[in-house]
């Protein structure tokens, strides 16, 4: 029997983060699938997409939203609800928009979260919308995105999500009931490693962050934390918050951006140990790190909940603030950790059982 024509929709391929190498191990799923995006920036994100038949809409055409998929906000909906997929099974990956694309197969919706910025602003804002020209400009949109993304929820089959704090999230925003399918880590230790050139002095050891530079990220606080420290910290990541965190940064801290997997795969062979402070809807670096037996301080709350276990792979603290982070990372210091333990808790969440799930429910 013939399988059915598949086809992965994700929301914008304009960025490298863990949504992204969502999608990299649904092509692994699903091998020579067609990916459906609104926005494309093939220098943006993994090269690995120069390699796969991506189509996009018409916004794509706008060199300004590609590189800044925030830009193109009010039309990202429109856009979305005209990239029709001709396909027998759409496997969405969504936090946005991927989730509206019209098709004429049946819809599998794979949530990394229902939309922050709808259901969440004030942490994606990192201050109330009603305090900032771009939060004004978030409210006045507010309700007729909101009435799209529930017609958009409506058209899921079936719904996966990526941990219980998203799964709670979906049935209060839209009544419905996902199954909690973890996605894999994505920077594992499967080759060599290269310096990046801006830390190649640091080679020592370091502790690390990684991820976008957005105001819920809590960087400012973790670098506040080892301003009061001392200790080297690198951060990894790009975003609005960039200017603000570098200003801010002390000399024993490095920002650092577009790195490859095989410098990410120095960087966390070296780290001594990974800085998590954000509210996140899963928890993928925690994850990554402890591919390469890294422990992480992560904040007690989210996604983090489902990958960090106190004591096994990490410690946790309660606020995300300097003092309580720096608190954290001192009490760490006097911990002893396995990196076999480490290693052994991140088998949990191997590519093969997600790969193996997402087909078992795609293809029925």
């Amino acid at each position: 029997m013939t399988e059915p024509r598949v086809a992965i929709a994700h929301d914008y391929l304009t960025q490298r983060g863990g949504a992204e190498r969502v999608v990299l191990s649904l092509l692994k799923a699903f091998p020579g699938a067609p990916v459906y995006t609104t926005l494309y920036d093939p220098d943006g994100t993994y090269p690995e997409f120069r390699d796969v038949h991506v189509v996009t809409s018409g916004l794509n055409r706008i060199p300004a939203f590609r590189r800044d998929h925030r830009r193109a906000l009010p039309l990202l909906a429109p856009a979305a609800s005209q990239l029709r997929i001709d396909a027998d099974v759409v496997v969405a990956s969504s936090s946005a928009f991927a989730h509206g694309f019209p098709t004429t197969g049946r819809k599998v919706v794979y949530y990394h979260t229902p939309a922050r910025f709808l259901y969440l602003a004030d942490e994606y804002l990192g201050e109330r919308p009603s305090r900032s020209l771009k939060g004004l400009a978030l409210l006045a949109l507010r309700r007729p995105l909101v009435a799209w993304d529930q017609r958009a929820a409506r058209t899921a089959e079936v719904a996966l999500c990526n941990s219980t704090v998203v799964q709670q999230r979906i049935a209060r925003v839209y009544g419905n009931h996902a199954e909690v399918l973890p996605p894999p880590a994505g920077v594992v230790p499967d080759a060599a490693g290269s310096a990046p050139a801006s830390l190649a002095d640091w080679s020592g050891g370091f502790h690390l962050v990684v991820c976008r530079l957005l105001p819920y990220k809590n960087v400012d606080a973790v670098v506040a934390a080892f301003r009061e420290l001392g200790e080297r910290l690198v951060v990894v990541g790009r975003g609005p918050e960039k200017e603000r965190l570098a200003e801010l940064a002390p000399p024993n801290v490095r920002l650092v951006e577009g790195l490859t997997d095989a410098e990410m795969r120095w960087v966390y062979a070296r780290a001594k140990a990974l800085v998590a402070a954000s509210f996140e809807d899963f928890g993928l670096t925690p994850l990554e790190a402890g591919a390469f037996g890294k422990p992480v301080i992560a904040l007690h709350a989210g996604g983090y909940l489902d990958t960090v276990v106190d004591g096994v792979n990490g410690t946790w603290f309660g606020a995300p603030t300097a003092s309580e982070i720096a608190a954290a990372v001192r009490r760490h210091g006097e911990r002893t950790f396995s990196e076999q333990a480490i290693r052994d808790h991140v088998e949990r969440f191997s590519e093969d059982r997600f790969v193996a799930r997402i087909r078992a429910v795609a293809l029925g």
